[in-house]
């Protein structure tokens, strides 16, 4: 099994509902790894494209730079956790890598030691 993995940050405020009570707005440096995983590489000996990779996230979280993420979609509709953005990049992310690539993991980094990991189940 190969991977590769990219990264991106971006700043951006959120405030959470926890327990049914609303934090106080703040903002983060958002850190996102994204890791992506395959059995064979290409004609190219490549897993895949870095760059293709980093277009995808970049085009993902471009919304979302210096902006309240819960007035952005899908955060303005369900809680901007930092899990939930791992989910919703994992899932930006599969449609657009080669056959026989798959996501294996996003990792967001809402502060130092503060990481969510979304893992798509197997398929």
């Amino acid at each position: 099994m190969y991977e590769l993995s990219v990264e991106r940050s971006f700043c951006a405020a959120h405030a959470i509902v926890i327990a049914g009570e609303r934090e106080p707005m703040h903002g983060h440096t958002w850190l996102v790894r994204v890791v992506v995983r395959g059995a064979e590489l290409d004609a190219d000996d490549l897993l895949c494209d870095f760059h293709a990779v980093e277009r995808t996230l970049d085009r993902l979280i471009r919304p979302f730079r210096d902006r309240c993420l819960n007035e952005t979609a899908p955060f303005d509709r369900v809680n901007p956790t930092a899990e939930r953005v791992a989910r919703h990049i994992a899932e930006g992310l599969a449609g657009d890598l080669p056959a026989g690539v798959s996501v294996g993991s996003v990792s967001v980094t809402e502060a130092p030691g503060c990481v969510a990991t979304y893992e798509p189940p197997a398929t």
